[in-house]
């Protein structure tokens, strides 16, 4: 397991765009209007988007508390330091935690069967070889002082005793946020955009779902753009008050 999460740890930011081409992907319903009514569409709408965004929110409280160096260094499992605060208090994996929590929302909102009974349990075998990679090397570099971190801390499950109280003592950096984040979230508003654009009747006959879609890409392009450039020129960093 441990070569396997390896092997996928070097490609795993490409394998989120292939995991949201698949959404697109035909399939069977997950739900029917069969067995649901003629409403059916509002469980998957309503359950996906809260699912997805709660995901979001453990990335960003995750991200703008106490950053972690997700990309490793020459593609591969890497850590200067063991973070323990902000949310890794309360987790081991919150990044990976928020992840899932995104992508099984999206395959909701995608109303697609193959998506949530095939791709998702895929998925979630590839993080776990991601996650038994990290951990022998964390093992490897920190020793004890990592194994003692594991003791007290869910591998998965986010412990939320005590979570008001991390949350009251330490500032959120929402400039860390949004320059560490804002990859992530043109995909994700794109994928919602898109999914709620083209499965479901949120629009009338008469409207051309090119064109709002069009607007749509082209409004988030512009805020990327300009955070893009406000990160590449140095006018915002996470250092900043």
């Amino acid at each position: 397991m441990v070569s396997i999460g390896n092997f996928f740890f070097r490609y795993r930011n490409n394998l989120f765009i292939v995991l949201y081409l698949l959404l697109f992907a035909p399939s069977p319903e997950l739900f029917t209007q069969a067995r649901f009514g003629d409403r059916y569409y509002l469980i998957p709408l309503i359950a996906g988007l809260l699912i997805t965004v709660l995901g979001e929110l453990i990335r960003g409280l995750t991200i703008g508390l106490a950053y972690i160096i997700r990309g490793g260094k020459d593609k591969k499992v890497y850590a200067e330091r063991l973070v323990t605060e902000g949310i890794f208090s309360h987790g081991r994996n919150p990044l990976y935690v928020g992840n899932i929590l995104m992508l099984v929302g999206v395959g909701i909102l995608s109303n697609s069967l193959i998506y949530v009974a095939i791709v998702i349990p895929l998925f979630l075998f590839i993080y776990q070889a991601i996650v038994l990679a990290e951990e022998n090397f964390l093992r490897n570099k920190f020793g004890a002082v990592f194994d003692q971190y594991c003791q007290q801390v869910n591998r998965w499950w986010i412990r939320l005793s005590g979570l008001g109280a991390t949350l009251g003592s330490m500032r959120f950096n929402y400039k860390r946020w949004l320059l560490k984040e804002y990859n992530t979230l043109l995909v994700w508003l794109l994928g919602i955009a898109a999914l709620l654009l083209y499965k479901y009747p949120v629009l009338p006959p008469t409207v051309n779902r090119w064109v709002v879609f069009g607007a749509v890409v082209l409004g988030l392009g512009l805020v990327y753009g300009y955070v893009r450039y406000l990160k590449k020129s140095g006018r915002m960093t996470e250092d900043m008050a």
